[in-house]
C-alpha cells in the first residue's frame, strides 16, 4: 500500500457480470466523500473487468469500464461488489483470471474487501480459506455448501480480518467503507464522509444483520412483540425475565423459546442491545450527563455504561459523545 500521504489511496472495483447496481456504486460514492482538511480527495476509485469488457447490472443496464484486470496490479485496495448469478454463485467457481489477479493483488499487500455476494468471489479465489468472514444472510447456506472451509458469521453486517473484509448485503457495504476510511483517517474523517452521504456515521460490524425470520406459529396469537414494545419504553426501570414474561402472559420457558423464535436472540441479549442503543441515541442528541444517559438508558451507574458501551464498541460515553455528535453549527451539506 501506498506511503506517500500526497497520493491518493487507488481502490479497483473488480466487477462481474450480473453485478449489483447499488454494490458497484457503493464503493465510488462513499470512498469519493472521504477529503482531508484541505478538501483533497484521500481515494481514487476505478473500476475494472476481466479482458476490460462491459458487464451486465442487475438494475437493467451495462457498466462499461475504463480498466481491465491489470488495474489490480497497482491498487492499494480491491473491493468486489455483490453479484445474483454466475458461476460464483451457481458452482462456486470463479474465471481463473479473477482468481490469478484477486491472489496476486493480496500476495503483494493490497487490502481486499468484497460486498454483499462478493464474497462467494472472494472465496471461490481461495481467498477466506480458514478466515471469518460474512455475507448476505440470504445466501449463507449456499455459501457453506460451497466453502466449508471459510468461518462464515452470516448475523453480522461486516467482518473485518486484517488484510481482508467482507460485508453483509446492500446498505452494510457503506457501513463497511466507512469503517474502512475511519480505519485509515479517524472517525473526524469518516463522519464527514458520511454526512456528505445523509448515512449514519456507525454502526458496529458486529451489529445484527436484520435477518428475515417467520413468525412461529401456534398457541393462537400469542407473541412477544407487544411485550417488546413495552419494554422500549421502560428501558430505564429495571426490567427482568420474570418481569417481561408476567406481561406476555407466558411462563418464563414459554417467553423464553418464543422470544428467541422471534428475533432471534434471548431476551437478555435483546435487553441489552436496545439499552446500549438507547445510550448511544442520547449521547448524541442529548446534553445529558453521562450519569444521566446511564440512568435512562437502563445502566444504572456511570460505570455500569462505560463497561458496556467499552464492550460493545471499544470506547468511553466521552469520547464516543466527543466522536459522534457533531459541534453545534456543523451542518449536512445540502
Amino acid at each position: 500500500m501506498r506511503n506517500n500521504p500526497a497520493m491518493a489511496h487507488r481502490i479497483a472495483v473488480l466487477a462481474l457480470d450480473h453485478v449489483v447496481g447499488l454494490d458497484l456504486g457503493t464503493s465510488a460514492q462513499v470512498f469519493g466523500t472521504a477529503r482531508d482538511a484541505t478538501g483533497k480527495r484521500l481515494y481514487r476509485v476505478d473500476m475494472c473487468t476481466p479482458g476490460g469488457r462491459p458487464v451486465r447490472v442487475t438494475a437493467g443496464f451495462a457498466a462499461h469500464p475504463d480498466h481491465d484486470l491489470s488495474l489490480t496490479e497497482t491498487a492499494d485496495t480491491v473491493i468486489v461488489p455483490g453479484i445474483h448469478a454466475g458461476p460464483p454463485m451457481t458452482d462456486g467457481t470463479v474465471d481463473p483470471e479473477v482468481t490469478t489477479a484477486l491472489r496476486n493483488a493480496h500476495a503483494r499487500g493490497a487490502r481486499v474487501m468484497s460486498i454483499c455476494t462478493g464474497s462467494f468471489v472472494l472465496a471461490a479465489a481461495g481467498l477466506l480459506d480458514g478466515r471469518r468472514a460474512t455475507t448476505h444472510w440470504a445466501h449463507a447456506d449456499e455459501f457453506r455448501r460451497f466453502h466449508p472451509s471459510v468461518h462464515l458469521d452470516p448475523g453480522v453486517l461486516f467482518v473485518d480480518d486484517g488484510d481482508i473484509l467482507t460485508s453483509a448485503g446492500v446498505a452494510a457495504g457503506i457501513d463497511l467503507c466507512l469503517h474502512v476510511i475511519r480505519r485509515d483517517h479517524g472517525a473526524e474523517v469518516a463522519n464527514h464522509a458520511a454526512r456528505r452521504c445523509v448515512v449514519p456515521p456507525w454502526r458496529d460490524g458486529g451489529q445484527a444483520q436484520f435477518i428475515e425470520r417467520p413468525l412461529p406459529i401456534g398457541d393462537g396469537a400469542a407473541s412477544t412483540a407487544a411485550t417488546r414494545s413495552w419494554s422500549l419504553e421502560r428501558l430505564g426501570e429495571p426490567l427482568t425475565l420474570i418481569t417481561m414474561a408476567g406481561h406476555a402472559r407466558m411462563s418464563v420457558r414459554t417467553f423464553t423459546r418464543r422470544f428467541r423464535e422471534e428475533t432471534g436472540v434471548s431476551p437478555a441479549r435483546w435487553l441489552l442491545q436496545q439499552r446500549t442503543d438507547h445510550a448511544r441515541r442520547l449521547l448524541e442528541t442529548t446534553g445529558l450527563g453521562v450519569d444521566q444517559v446511564a440512568r435512562q438508558a437502563g445502566f444504572g451507574t456511570a460505570a455500569a455504561l462505560r463497561q458496556q458501551l467499552h464492550a460493545a464498541i471499544g470506547v468511553s460515553p466521552t469520547t464516543y459523545r466527543r466522536t459522534f455528535r457533531p459541534p453545534t453549527g456543523d451542518r449536512v451539506p445540502g
